[in-house]
């Protein structure tokens, strides 16, 4: 593995920050792609209650390493490299606790993927954004086109991909793709304390949560409906639910401390 692709995880409290670096313009590589894995892998087996996700460097990504397109001599190489690509915006996808991905300036391609499989995207007032494959004859290969289009709607995905044009985040947060453009001095700072105000949270009641979106996503609203009752009930041996009921009866609102568990 490339000695400059590097993905680091540090914790803050409850708190994972994920942090990804390639010495340079941040650009996907299998290399990376690894180091991703490596990480993931940490945060999965001593699992936190929040990730962030960002990048070092003046940019979050300037794109994919495009010799690891032109590498592939068939079809279905080029397939099986698309199909290693997708893994690492389901693998975020899949995490059970809530994640927050951070983009303090240009945020293309792979990484706009990666961001619309996290659960929040938070953006400062100077990044920008956009899914750019038309410029090598490609399309998206890692979801953002689906993921765009659930958050903004089928034609804003089109028009995204079509033009191949850079969004500023005050734009993608009008259209529903940024939850939050952060202002002021300290990006990083900002970030860390939205998330530790959401890791305090019911952490499983969260997991609860995304489990019920991704049956929407995958079934659609009749079964999600279905089967929500289930998923909620599990909730019923946590000692956060318990321990809210009471505080809540007890206290009043807003007076229970939640321990994740």
């Amino acid at each position: 593995m490339s000695a400059r692709a590097q993905v680091e995880v540090h914790r803050e409290g409850d708190v994972a920050v994920l942090t990804f670096t390639d010495g340079g313009v941040n650009l996907y590589s299998l290399e990376m792609h690894t180091a991703f894995d490596a990480a993931l892998d940490a945060i999965e087996a001593d699992l936190p209650r929040a990730v962030i996700v960002r990048a070092e460097g003046k940019l979050v990504s300037g794109g994919v390493d495009v010799a690891q397109f032109h590498a592939q001599k068939t079809k279905a190489d080029t397939k099986a490299l698309y199909d290693r690509m997708m893994e690492l915006p389901d693998r975020f996808a899949a995490l059970d606790v809530p994640t927050v991905f951070a983009a303090h300036g240009l945020t293309l391609t792979w990484a706009l993927e990666v961001a619309l499989a996290c659960d929040v995207l938070l953006a400062a007032p100077r990044a920008k954004f956009g899914l750019v494959e038309r410029v090598i004859g490609l399309t998206p290969t890692m979801g953002g086109t689906q993921r765009l289009a659930a958050r903004a709607g089928v034609a804003r995905a089109k028009e995204l991909v079509f033009t191949g044009e850079l969004y500023d985040a005050a734009t993608l947060e009008r259209w529903n793709v940024v939850n939050r453009v952060l202002e002021g001095d300290d990006f990083d700072a900002a970030v860390l304390a939205f998330t530790q105000q959401i890791a305090v949270g019911p952490t499983r009641a969260f997991g609860a949560a995304k489990q019920i979106l991704r049956l929407l996503e995958a079934e659609g609203l009749a079964a999600t409906n279905a089967g929500t009752t289930a998923i909620a009930a599990e909730l019923f041996d946590t000692e956060d639910l318990q321990a809210g009921m009471v505080s809540f009866l007890t206290d009043g609102p807003g007076k229970a401390t939640f321990t994740g568990r």
